[in-house]
């Protein structure tokens, strides 16, 4: 088969085994959410198509292997009738990856969920210079490792203290993880050094008077790589609080390695060579 239709192949979602003629679909799964009824279907390929197995990779897609290239139409068309896709691969944005959020767990802070769909509509398979990966974490448990994405998103929580509201209880210094929190019960005083909150909202979620109030945002990292090379992204923006804010960020980082990155350079490479100075004055005129 000529080099061009593997390609092709691959940025269709079907990636070529050590088996001749062989290959395995990625699906296209969004925040790491899939309906089961669709599931059945995969199921259906999976036993029909493949060799009854599938496989869950490592940013929260769904692979069939052992496709056989003489089946790869049909198994195209099946997949659309039920409403299924393939997942991007090559030089583009990747899975969209996401924990369950404030939806579900108690410590979520942001909708991870919700935010993962909105990337996916706008984002996903976007051609670039290499692949992209966009990755949402909804707290400061970090499941999702936002640090090793291209650029990652972590929910945040900007605390602010009520005093007409407190008992000094001292929960709140006792659950922050940074003593940014000090509360003398007697003289019944709490100072707060702001400057030492990383935006976990600890404070806020065991508070029993809700003397502290929490505005959720998004604090972002750029440059992140977990491969061949290992490293850890950077933060170069303070917390954003609005989704209008998050996408020209998006937006913006995306333009930038469009404009500035060489074909096979992950971003964070990208970013060492041109200077992460120029993206972040990128970054702050978008916001403007």
């Amino acid at each position: 088969m000529a080099n061009a239709d593997l390609k092709e192949l691959k940025k269709g979602g079907f990636m070529k085994q050590v088996q001749k003629d062989r290959f395995s679909l990625r699906l296209r799964i969004v925040g790491g959410q899939l309906e089961a009824e669709k599931l059945k279907k995969v199921y259906d390929i999976a036993t029909k198509y493949g060799e009854g197995y599938i496989h869950m990779t490592s940013r929260q897609s769904l692979e069939i292997p052992h496709i056989k290239l003489e089946d790869v139409e049909t198994v195209k068309k099946e997949l659309a009738e039920a409403g299924l896709q393939p997942g991007a691969c090559g030089p583009r944005v990747r899975t969209i990856t996401a924990c369950q959020g404030c939806t579900i767990c108690p410590s979520g802070l942001i909708d991870t969920s919700d935010i993962a769909k909105e990337f996916d509509q706008k984002y996903y398979a976007r051609e670039l210079p290499h692949k992209f990966k966009l990755g949402i974490t909804g707290c400061r448990n970090n499941c999702l490792k936002a640090e090793e994405n291209d650029l990652g998103v972590k929910g945040g929580m900007q605390p602010e203290w009520v005093e007409s509201e407190c008992i000094y209880c001292g929960l709140c210094e006792a659950v922050c993880p940074t003593k940014a929190i000090k509360v003398q019960k007697k003289e019944k005083s709490l100072t707060f050094d702001e400057s030492a909150c990383i935006y976990c909202g600890k404070c806020v979620k065991s508070c029993p008077t809700a003397a502290w109030k929490g505005k959720s945002g998004f604090i972002l990292y750029f440059g992140g790589l977990f491969g061949n090379r290992i490293s850890i992204g950077k933060q170069l923006l303070p917390i954003l609080f609005t989704k209008e804010e998050l996408h020209k960020v998006v937006e913006a980082t995306l333009a930038f390695f469009k404009e500035h990155g060489k074909p096979s350079e992950r971003f964070g490479n990208t970013l060492d060579r041109v200077g992460w100075d120029l993206l972040k004055k990128a970054l702050e005129e978008a916001l403007t």
